[in-house]
């Protein structure tokens, strides 16, 4: 199906926000009986998947109560259905799912291994297209001119692929950014804002896997439109975008002028606006999005992790009166929270996607773990998410942590907080939401501020503190280390720095006692900051994109324990 053709038909846009609003208004209305709503969804996940292999190993068919779901299914990790999702993908059926999977959505977890998500008609009806939809109301509600011309948003996570991968059984494996809805499951109003933009599908050949040029194209051609909203989804794409404008400059205004587009030629010279573009440059230096797309009012992205260290500063590249507004709490497994307004981090838990069950995140997840349920959360708390869903995942641990920031209507409202995995190199077991509060507090205290941030644990080394208060003897190694590869937003001092890496520690020990204990006892040794050049993480992204992965799947990693990526990122080469 051809998205821009899809903007462009009559009545379209009424249609669209039709849907969007009354995608909101039912889920806001599920609020008003949460309890409820969980109960009809377990009732409808165990009836429809009980003749299931899955069902009958488990026997869902007596399943009537969560109680009976916890003792029935241990909480499972994707490990845990991969046989049977291998076997649906080479054409089995009725292993997890009464429904056969349309398509299998890729997933690259923590260990960069891509999975297949098993995506069903059913679960695409019931669970997942009104969260996406709804996702979309605040934008379109608080900037409503972003669905007034086709070219008005720049998607970048838009991504179609013509013929993708397919597993065994013939269905598609790509990113949920590559399949077209409407065509696989007769959504036809599914197109996101910016997808019918002329960038959308490039009218110029690109090599497989050349990400970086696909990139280019659609700056080239989106510095020739009048935008009006920027949508990411990952952060690191929307933080690339300065970066890339500057990059590329010099050819982006060659071939605006002679009218080409990947050398090939496309539409008339524009020397106009050229000359305007060239001017930017010879004026300010360095150019801005806010100055190439000066009417641009709103971004569309994940707001939290290690992305809300550095948001504030990047908004600003975009424009001072820029919105930046958080996209769903979610993985290509599922829902977990969508905003309803224009709150700056949490969305709403989805009541009816999935059944959804919670643990501290202080506890190690086990399949006989003890959890929490919707309605027993606290405000302030972090805690792993699981959930079971028609789709046929079952107490699924996806692997994120979450925040609950409040209640809203009934319903916790959650912020994605990091991953669930710990650094754990003394007994500290650092979680990323940890380290991402520790360095909030710590920048703070000093009026500091970075571009971005990455951090791994540095062997034992001789001169380091080998025990509290005590440094090291000759030939001692002392203790491991935290050491921090910062990018900052404006030069540091050097006693500034020092300052911060004293604070940082103070922090790091308030936000994990068993940091702390290991601080005191001397099994860890003071943390130490590298300053990196501005565009360190810039180019770090590129080179990873420019390796042949999806810019959707090059994330900001806080934990960064890989000597390959660790040296390529500060420039160090490592043994």
């Amino acid at each position: 199906m051809n998205t821009e053709s899809v903007w462009h038909a009559p009545g379209h846009t009424g249609r669209y926000r039709e849907r969007v609003f009354a995608a909101r208004e039912r889920l806001a209305a599920e609020h008003a009986d949460l309890r409820g709503a969980q109960q009809r969804v377990l009732t409808d996940l165990v009836g429809f998947n009980a003749s299931t292999l899955f069902g009958r190993r488990h026997g869902l068919g007596r399943v009537l109560t969560v109680d009976d779901f916890r003792e029935a299914v241990p909480v499972r990790d994707y490990a845990d259905h991969a046989d049977l999702i291998e076997r649906t993908a080479a054409g089995e059926r009725n292993l997890l799912s009464a429904d056969a999977p349309a398509v299998y959505f890729t997933s690259s977890g923590s260990t960069g291994a891509h999975k297949k998500v098993p995506v069903t008609p059913r679960f695409m009806r019931t669970a997942f297209m009104p969260f996406y939809f709804a996702a979309w109301a605040p934008l379109i509600e608080h900037f409503p001119d972003v669905l007034d011309r086709p070219d008005a948003v720049l998607n970048l996570k838009h991504d179609p692929l013509g013929a993708p991968p397919t597993t065994g059984d013939g269905r598609p494996h790509a990113g949920a950014s590559q399949v077209d809805f409407g065509a696989r499951f007769g959504e036809p109003l599914s197109a996101e804002p910016g997808t019918g933009a002329p960038w959308a599908t490039l009218p110029v050949p690109t090599e497989p896997g050349d990400h970086l040029e696909r990139a280019y194209l659609r700056l080239r051609l989106a510095v020739q439109s009048d935008l009006r909203a920027l949508i990411g989804i990952n952060p690191a794409m929307v933080a690339a975008v300065p970066y890339q404008l500057n990059l590329w400059w010099p050819r982006i205004v060659k071939e605006v002028r002679d009218g080409t587009l990947g050398g090939l030629p496309h539409r008339a010279p524009d020397p106009g606006r050229a000359a305007e573009l060239g001017r930017l440059a010879d004026y300010f230096g360095t150019v801005r999005p806010a100055q190439v797309w000066p009417r641009l009012r709103a971004v569309f992205c994940w707001t939290t992790g290690v992305a809300s260290l550095y948001l504030p500063a990047l908004r600003e590249e975009f424009g001072s009166g820029v919105t930046v507004l958080p996209a769903p709490v979610a993985a290509s497994e599922g829902p977990v929270g969508v905003a309803l307004d224009r709150h700056a981090s949490a969305g709403s838990l989805v009541a009816s996607a999935s059944v959804y069950e919670f643990v501290p995140a202080d506890q190690d997840l086990a399949p006989d773990s003890a959890t929490l349920l919707p309605h027993e959360l606290e405000a302030g708390r972090d805690y792993h998410v699981i959930f079971s869903h028609v789709g046929g995942l079952y107490r699924y641990a996806v692997g994120d942590v979450v925040r609950v920031v409040d209640t809203a209507g009934g319903v916790p409202r959650l912020e994605y907080a990091g991953r669930g995995v710990r650094s754990d190199a003394a007994g500290e077991r650092l979680r990323d939401a940890e380290v991402v509060r520790a360095l909030h507090t710590a920048l703070d205290s000093g009026g500091l501020a970075l571009r971005n941030v990455a951090c791994r644990v540095e062997p034992a080394g001789p001169g380091r503190p080998a025990g509290p208060g005590r440094p090291a003897g000759p030939g001692e190694l002392g203790a491991p280390r935290y050491v921090f590869a910062i990018a900052p937003r404006t030069p540091w001092h050097t006693a500034e720095t020092a300052r911060f890496t004293a604070a940082l520690d103070r922090c790091l020990a308030a936000q994990s006692a068993g940091y702390a204990r290991a601080r005191t006892g001397g099994r860890l040794a003071a943390p130490a900051v590298r300053l990196l050049d501005a565009e360190a993480f810039d180019r770090d992204w590129h080179e990873a994109v420019g390796t042949g992965i999806r810019p959707t799947q090059v994330k900001d990693r806080l934990f960064r324990q890989d000597d390959a990526l660790w040296g390529r990122l500060t420039r160090t080469p490592l043994a």
